[in-house]
C-alpha cells in the first residue's frame, strides 16, 4: 500500500488524527481575512467585464507582428476608448472596446487597417448589444438563486438545517472568494467565467455532502453513549474523509490547472482563462471550505443544542473519575473511536476494563510462572 493509501487508512481507522474542529477558530479567522480581502478587491477594482456583458465590437486581425501593447494605443486614439487586447495562439489580435455601435465600428476597423498596415477586409469586427449581457447577467443570477434554494431544501431533509446553513456558507464563501480573485487579478468576465461559477458550486457540495454523510452515520444515537462528544465525532468524520476529499481535488484540479497555466499563459490562448480561473480558484477554494468551514460550522451549531451540550457535561465528567479517563480524552480528542459512538456498557468496559485486570505475577521473582530450575 502507498503511503497516502495506508495514511488514508490510518486516519479512516482513528489511529492519528488532527483537530480541525479544535482548531476550527483559526480557520474561521483565515477564512474571514481571505474573504475581507475578496471584497476589498471587488470594492475597489471592480470586476473587468467582458464584451458580453457591457456591449461593444469585437476586432480580430490576421497574423500580425503588432504587439499587444501597441494595439491597446492604437485602438485607444481610434475610438477614445480603452481597449482589452488579447494575443491569440495562431499569432492574431483580439480586440475589444466596449460602447461601440456600427458607424463607429466601421470607422474604427478602417484606422485600424491604417495603423496595422493591412486592408480593412483582413480585419472582422463583431458587434454585441448590452441587452444581450443583461440577458446572461440575469439567468445567471437566476440559477445562482434557484441552485442555492434546491441546496438547502435537500440538505434540510437529507441532513439537518444545522448542515443546510453550514453548507450555504461554505458555498457563499466560494463564491465570494473566486469573484475576488478575478477583481484582484484583473481576468475578464465572460459567460464562460459565469459557467465556471456554476460549475464549482456542484464540486463544493460534493465533498461537503460527503463529509456530512459519514457524519450522520456515525451520529446514530450519540445522547445513548458517554464516550465521546459530537465535535470529536464530527473531526473523526472529516479525518476519514480527507484523503479522498485530498485525492478528488487533486485529480480535479490538473486538467483545470493544464488550462489555465499551460492554455493560457504559454500558449496564448487567453480565451480559457475565461473559464479555467474561477474552476481552479472555486476547486482549492471548496475543497478548503469543505474540511475547515462547513464541518466546524456543523459542530458549533449542534454544540448548542441542549441534548449535546448535556451530552457533553456527561462526558467531560466522566472523564474526570480517574487517570483512566483522562488518557482517554488526551487520546481520543482528535478522532474518536473507529467504530463510532458505543452504547454505555461499551463504553465503560473499554475504559474501566483495562483497570480492573489482575497483573500477572510470577511464583518466582521476575520470573514466568513455568518451569522451575
Amino acid at each position: 500500500m502507498s503511503k497516502l493509501g495506508n495514511l488514508g487508512a490510518r486516519l479512516h481507522r482513528g489511529e492519528i488524527s488532527y483537530d480541525f474542529i479544535g482548531h476550527r477558530k483559526l480557520w474561521y479567522g483565515i477564512s474571514i481575512l481571505i474573504t475581507i480581502t475578496a471584497i476589498v478587491g471587488l470594492a475597489v477594482r471592480g470586476l473587468n467585464m467582458g464584451i458580453d456583458f457591457q456591449g461593444g465590437a469585437v476586432f480580430t486581425t490576421e497574423k500580425t507582428s503588432v504587439t499587444v501593447s501597441q494595439a491597446e494605443e492604437f485602438a485607444k486614439d481610434a475610438s477614445g476608448h480603452d481597449a482589452v487586447v488579447q494575443k491569440l495562439g495562431n499569432g492574431t489580435l483580439r480586440i475589444q472596446i466596449a460602447g461601440m455601435d456600427i458607424k463607429q465600428s466601421n470607422q474604427i476597423k478602417d484606422d485600424l487597417a491604417t495603423d496595422f498596415k493591412t486592408d480593412p477586409e483582413t480585419i472582422t469586427a463583431e458587434l454585441v448589444g448590452p441587452s444581450w449581457g443583461d440577458q446572461i447577467a440575469n439567468k445567471a443570477w437566476q440559477g445562482l438563486a434557484i441552485f442555492m434554494v434546491l441546496v438547502v431544501i435537500y440538505l434540510a431533509i437529507a441532513f439537518e438545517w444545522r448542515m443546510a446553513i453550514a453548507a450555504l456558507v461554505a458555498l457563499i464563501h466560494d463564491i465570494t472568494i473566486t469573484v475576488g480573485i478575478y477583481a484582484l487579478v484583473g481576468f475578464e468576465v465572460t459567460p464562460g467565467t459565469v459557467i465556471g461559477l456554476l460549475t464549482i458550486l456542484g464540486y463544493s457540495l460534493y465533498d461537503t455532502v460527503v463529509v456530512f454523510d459519514s457524519l450522520k452515520e456515525q451520529t446514530k444515537d450519540l445522547t445513548k453513549q458517554t464516550r465521546f462528544t459530537y465535535s470529536e465525532i464530527a473531526n473523526r468524520s472529516i479525518n476519514g474523509t480527507l484523503v479522498r476529499s485530498i485525492n478528488t481535488t487533486v485529480v480535479a484540479l490538473l486538467p483545470v490547472a493544464g488550462l489555465l497555466f499551460i492554455g493560457g499563459g504559454f500558449l496564448g490562448a487567453g480565451t480559457l482563462n475565461d473559464i479555467s480561473l474561477s474552476l481552479f480558484v472555486g476547486l482549492a477554494a471548496g475543497a478548503y471550505s469543505s474540511i475547515f468551514i462547513a464541518t466546524p460550522l456543523v459542530a458549533d451549531l449542534k454544540e448548542r443544542d441542549p441534548q449535546i451540550k448535556a451530552l457533553r457535561k456527561r462526558v467531560l465528567a466522566k472523564r474526570a473519575q480517574g487517570p483512566a479517563e483522562e488518557a482517554f480524552a488526551r487520546t481520543s480528542a482528535g478522532a474518536g473511536h473507529p467504530e463510532g459512538p458505543q452504547d454505555d456498557d461499551d463504553a465503560e468496559a473499554a475504559v474501566v476494563g483495562p483497570r480492573h485486570q489482575p497483573a500477572a505475577r510470577g511464583r518466582g521473582r521476575g520470573r514466568p510462572s513455568g518451569k522451575r530450575r
